[in-house]
């Protein structure tokens, strides 16, 4: 059900409450979670993954340290594909990715 907005008070409520969900996907933290967004990643479920680190994300309040982010096209074999970026860091590649592994991934990406 859709959130009816009466007040300016409602909104800034909603636009408080999105705020750290925002955060997510923008800016360079610590560490970045880039999911791989192209059509084959898509259609072997990236957009699930995707959705699975933001919320893992969130759930451990890691906003300040951990962005996830979205790239566009990447090959199709091992599809969905998840690269975890540190500065300082070598680029780590995981492929065949399933939301299940969305908090291991953000726990080692927070490391």
């Amino acid at each position: 059900m859709a959130v009816k907005i009466k007040t300016i008070e409602d909104l800034e409520s909603i636009r408080a409450s999105m705020r750290d969900k925002i955060c997510l996907r923008e800016g360079f933290a610590d560490a970045c979670v880039v999911v791989g967004m192209g059509t084959a990643g898509i259609d072997a479920g990236a957009r699930e993954v995707l959705h699975a680190l933001v919320d893992a994300v969130d759930k451990k309040g890691l906003c300040d340290r951990v962005t996830v982010m979205q790239s566009g096209a990447v090959t199709g074999e091992g599809a969905p594909i998840v690269e975890i970026r540190k500065k300082g860091a070598d680029t780590v590649v995981k492929t065949n990715v399933t939301p299940a592994d969305a908090e291991a991934i953000v726990a080692e990406a927070a490391e």
